[in-house]
């Protein structure tokens, strides 16, 4: 209970005012809630009910993207915040490239951008314009998949699955650069990528595989890593 306060009228006489918490707190949310009108740019509300002097709320709408993927020009409208996972996955449908933890911690987004291998979680999707992407659905040839897809097949290198196109496309990069790799090179490959079910000892038979098969004409050929 507050401290009460004497309120003199105006006979003389002295009138002892009372104020009660809930009187307190039912001012003071009134208060904040003007405030936060205020700052939420709603305007004040007038006796009618509607709003005065709201300034009208502005901000980035979908705008026209075009980006080369998997060789392909391909177009979406999507928000400039977007980053490339999303627009790859809700705006292209190329859901082959998975999100998991959305952070650039578990690396199952893992495409190329020029070669180079990314988190696509990590990367807006405008920043990669001009730029070649290739995602998980470009590594096969026609019907044939590539070496390193196909060692995972004969590997068992996989269990749920849903690390394993990030996986592979480190492990691909790997393989194209240095295909010539070491068991120790493939480890540090995957250094970034989570697997739950514990997939990485077959993953290292299938990546070493790939790359003693690896046609000597074709060592280096679209590099990345």
């Amino acid at each position: 209970m507050a401290e009460p306060h004497t309120d003199r009228s105006g006979d003389g006489g002295a009138r002892r005012v009372e104020m009660s918490r809930r009187t307190f707190f039912k001012g003071a949310g009134l208060s904040a809630a003007g405030v936060a009108l205020l700052d939420g740019g709603l305007g004040v509300p007038t006796a009618a009910g509607d709003f005065i002097n709201a300034p009208q709320v502005l901000g980035p709408g979908a705008v026209a993207l075009a980006l080369s993927i998997n060789g392909r020009t391909l177009r979406a409208r999507v928000d400039p915040g977007m980053t490339l996972a999303e627009v790859l996955r809700q705006g292209l449908g190329l859901t082959g490239t998975k999100i998991g933890c959305d952070r650039g911690a578990c690396s199952a987004c893992t495409v190329w951008v020029d070669g180079e291998v990314v988190a696509s979680c990590m990367t807006l999707a405008f920043d990669v314009r001009g730029k070649q992407v290739t995602t998980i659905e470009g590594l096969a040839q026609g019907g044939t998949l590539h070496p390193v897809q196909q060692a995972f097949v004969d590997h068992d290198a996989l269990q749920c699955g849903f690390c394993t196109p990030g996986m592979v496309m480190s492990c691909a990069a790997l393989v194209e650069r240095h295909p010539d790799c070491t068991l120790e090179d493939v480890k540090a490959a995957v250094s970034g990528h989570l697997c739950r079910c514990g997939t990485y000892p077959n993953i290292f038979k299938a990546t070493l595989a790939a790359a003693a098969g690896w046609p000597h004409s074709q060592h280096g050929a679209k590099g990345g890593g």
